[in-house]
């Protein structure tokens, strides 16, 4: 079979997948406009607005990804109903993404990330959020919704943006859950939570977060990921530690490197042509990722689909995805597919 090929096939079966994208959502604001003063009251510039964009964000970004993909994108968190949460959850009907999962708590203030561009570069960021964790009755709920709709997936990616949304036991039920249906679990960590993902089929962080829940210092990349002593330790200690079926490092311009237990670690370069923007990158990698290994691609298919993606994704300003046709256009030779 031509290997060029296979990549294609992999991508075309994306389209019958449905993957259900479980953790913290929000609304992604976007505020563009040009600058051509400096503020009299400080040493900023001042931004004169010319227009605003929308879009679902965190966790609902990710679901956006995988509805570029297949029409069985459902997404499962919480939102306020507050105006904020009403814009999140209608942008996600209208891209076609399933809420039923979406809890609506008239106590909880959606999380927006406002995200101020002047000629297209940003000039800062602003955060609106209250971390809180999921009271007793919107847990039961949500997991209740969770089981409910498990034997209809094909796989359950869990992004925690570490907002409070996901828990200890919240992890603990979907591990077990995925698990006993013999479903694909893929999950992003955050860092900052120190949730065990055990039983994952594939976990999914970056440098940065690797080295800090590998318990080690961060270091300087060498400049081959297969000769960086630092990093093949990290990877080697979260084998160890979570004990997924394949372990996945986003490295940005050095591109990703894939861990599984008894192989030697695979690393893929970055394909990024031009990088304008990385909002968003780790979520189109854990998407496509996700969706290629329930379209039956290997680990190392998957890893060298999610980073050519990827590198689509960084060449676009915002938060960006990428079309079935954009990455078979550009689809790699697959390995062992």
């Amino acid at each position: 079979m031509n290997k060029h090929l296979a990549a294609q096939e992999v991508i075309a079966g994306f389209a019958s997948k449905r993957i259900l994208v479980v953790g913290d959502i929000m609304l992604d604001e976007f505020i563009w406009g040009s600058a051509s003063r400096i503020s009299p009251e400080a040493p900023v510039p001042v931004v004169n607005v010319t227009r605003e964009s929308y879009y679902p964000g965190g966790a609902a970004n990710v679901a956006r990804n995988v509805r570029g993909f297949t029409r069985g994108a459902a997404v499962m968190g919480m939102a306020g109903t507050d105006g904020h949460g009403e814009r999140l959850v209608a942008l996600l009907g209208a891209e076609g993404i399933d809420t039923t999962g979406v809890q609506r708590d008239p106590s909880f203030s959606t999380i927006v990330k406002t995200r101020i561009f002047a000629r297209n570069q940003q000039v800062v960021r602003v955060d609106r959020e209250r971390k809180a964790p999921l009271s007793a009755e919107y847990f039961e709920r949500a997991m209740g919704l969770f089981v409910d709709m498990l034997d209809s997936l094909d796989a359950v990616i869990v992004a925690d943006y570490g907002k409070g949304f996901l828990t200890q036991a919240a992890a603990d039920y979907i591990c077990s859950n995925t698990k006993a249906r013999g479903k694909i679990l893929a999950v992003d960590p955050h860092p900052h939570t120190s949730l065990n993902w055990g039983g994952a089929t594939v976990i999914k962080p970056n440098r940065a977060e690797a080295f800090l829940a590998a318990g080690l210092p961060p270091s300087e990349p060498a400049d081959s990921p297969l000769a960086d002593q630092p990093l093949l330790e990290a990877g080697r200690r979260l084998l160890e530690k979570w004990r997924p079926d394949s372990l996945l490092m986003t490295l940005g311009e050095q591109g990703i490197l894939l861990f599984r237990e008894g192989k030697p670690p695979y690393h893929t370069p970055t394909r990024a042509k031009e990088v304008f923007d990385v909002s968003g990158a780790g979520d189109t990698a854990i998407a496509v990722l996700t969706l290629a290994l329930a379209a039956g691609a290997t680990p190392e298919g998957a890893a060298e689909l999610a980073n050519c993606a990827s590198g689509i994704v960084v060449g676009k300003v915002g938060t960006a995805t990428v079309t079935a046709a954009e990455l078979a256009e550009q689809a790699p030779c697959l390995p062992c597919v």
